[in-house]
């Protein structure tokens, strides 16, 4: 039995768009049980439709703060009952409510090797700092910003005579890769959340697979 996922979209949903294209090639076993956006006109929820999987959409706009949003949320979510939910492009800042009701079961990916550069611009800081690497990294989410505990990342090396618009594609190509695989090692029991930590096969990871590419 596949493990039940949820994706969160705000915008165009490429990275959902990976997901959904492994599902379908086999190279991924998730059982993409809803795509839930905040955004009404979120292209990605077009993607969704077309390749079959329920969709459902609440407003942020229509409630007065942040903790009422998330209220909604997790009982429209918990409709589906997910496994797993997996943040694509999902501009919002979850709540510590969110956090906690979802505890060990929330993935992002962050377009940096973490811990370095959390936050935003982090392309222009990379080759700013003279960096020789740079990529995406798959984590848990807890309440610390970009600060969960690390699974999987994929890296590149960085070109110094390139943009940083340059390197964000090059980057966002290594996402569509790691993220589907970084799912699937969750949902297959291989990494786990436990006390805080990540787990990869029955071990505390202090530091995520890392995978390199050209």
């Amino acid at each position: 039995m596949s493990c039940r996922a949820a994706i969160l979209i705000s915008g165009s949903g490429t990275n959902l768009q990976a997901f959904i294209d492994a599902v379908a090639a086999g190279s991924l076993e998730l059982d993409l049980c809803v795509v839930f956006s905040n955004n009404p006109n979120a292209f990605g929820l077009q993607r969704a439709e077309k390749a079959g999987i329920p969709t459902a959409c609440i407003e942020h706009g229509d409630f007065s703060d942040r903790e009422s949003f998330d209220r909604a949320v997790i009982e429209e979510l918990d409709r589906w009952n997910p496994e797993l939910l997996i943040l694509a492009g999902f501009m919002r800042i979850l709540s510590p409510t969110f956090v906690k009701h979802y505890e060990g079961k929330v993935l992002n990916i962050h377009p940096a090797l973490l811990p370095k550069y959390p936050g935003l611009n982090t392309h222009q800081r990379v080759l700013d700092a003279g960096d020789k690497w740079h990529g995406s990294t798959v984590h848990f989410v807890t309440e610390e910003l970009d600060g969960g505990p690390r699974i999987l990342a994929g890296r590149l090396r960085v070109d110094p005579n390139e943009t940083a618009e340059e390197l964000l594609h090059r980057v966002q190509t290594i996402e569509h890769q790691v993220y589907p695989e970084a799912a699937g090692l969750v949902g297959s029991g291989r990494v786990a959340f436990n006390d805080g930590q990540a787990w990869i096969d029955g071990k505390v990871a202090d530091e995520p697979i890392v995978r390199t590419f050209p």
